[in-house]
């Protein structure tokens, strides 16, 4: 059984920056995606960048430039670091992965950036 556990959410200023991390455990397949989605208030629940696990990534357009995905495989470890931090930028952050044939999500990270 895959387990994912974020970690690192907070209260930043608009500006700021702040990384967050999903350590995976159990027996992890490939191939496989990880990836950071968030969710505000009101709102459906959005992708926000994609790993595969050959390294390719994807990032939504909001937040192209300003995050970025990476892994730590020795780790089982996805990070996103978040610079440039926008109050849009306000949700709570999932942590994903997929692999054959099963979606397993973390129980997610709040990040609130103030203005």
């Amino acid at each position: 059984q895959v387990q994912l556990v974020e970690s690192g959410g907070d209260l930043v200023q608009a500006g700021g920056s702040l990384r967050l991390s999903c350590a995976a455990s159990g027996t992890i397949f490939s191939p496989n995606v990880m990836g950071w989605y968030r969710q505000a208030p009101g709102k459906q629940r959005e992708l926000v960048a994609t790993v595969t696990n050959g390294g390719t990534t994807n990032y939504a357009d909001s937040v192209k430039g300003r995050f970025t995905i990476s892994t730590d495989n020795v780790k089982s470890t996805v990070y996103l670091q978040m610079s440039s931090l926008e109050p849009e930028d306000t949700a709570v952050y999932y942590c994903k992965l997929r692999t054959i044939g099963r979606d397993y999500w973390g129980q997610g990270t709040q990040v609130t950036v103030s203005s």
